[in-house]
């Protein structure tokens, strides 16, 4: 599979391709849910999220291999600095626990309740990022540079 090039496209370009991708991981996540494939909700919910994530990532030019790195650069630059509530850092934090245990662990029984919570927080938090994003761009819009980190 062919690499897209750096020059294509921008960073606004990038973040909202990445909503995209979160909100199309939502959208399996429910028919999942419906489906009552809890493990799988609970994979495409944290997909979601990640990607959801990985959007705001993409703002300042930031891209992580390994999920735990995206994840602690998100606490510590957004969580921490309070531009996104600490309940969020922590939701994201149990998500990723969930979709660890529901895709390894054998013997991982996922139930309705803990599915549904899992697509309310990735809902949630897509919001949180659509949100933040739109704010970034409209400040650029006015002021001419990036006022992202």
């Amino acid at each position: 599979m062919e690499q897209l090039k750096e020059d294509i496209g921008t960073r606004k370009d990038l973040c909202l391709y990445r909503i995209k991708t979160a909100k199309d991981n939502l959208r399996s996540a429910r028919i999942l849910l419906e489906a009552e494939e809890y493990k799988s909700a609970n994979n495409r919910a944290y997909y979601a999220v990640f990607h959801a994530l990985n959007a705001i990532h993409a703002l300042n030019g930031n891209a992580f291999k390994r999920h735990k790195e995206a994840i602690a650069n998100f606490n510590k630059n957004y969580v921490k600095t309070e531009i996104f509530p600490r309940s969020i850092g922590r939701k994201i934090g149990e998500a990723e626990e969930i979709r660890h245990a529901s895709d390894y662990d054998d013997f991982y029984i996922a139930s309705r309740e803990e599915s549904q919570r899992q697509v309310i927080v990735a809902e949630e938090f897509i919001q949180m990022v659509e949100e933040y994003c739109e704010k970034i761009a409209d400040d650029e819009s006015k002021t001419g540079e990036c006022t992202e980190k």
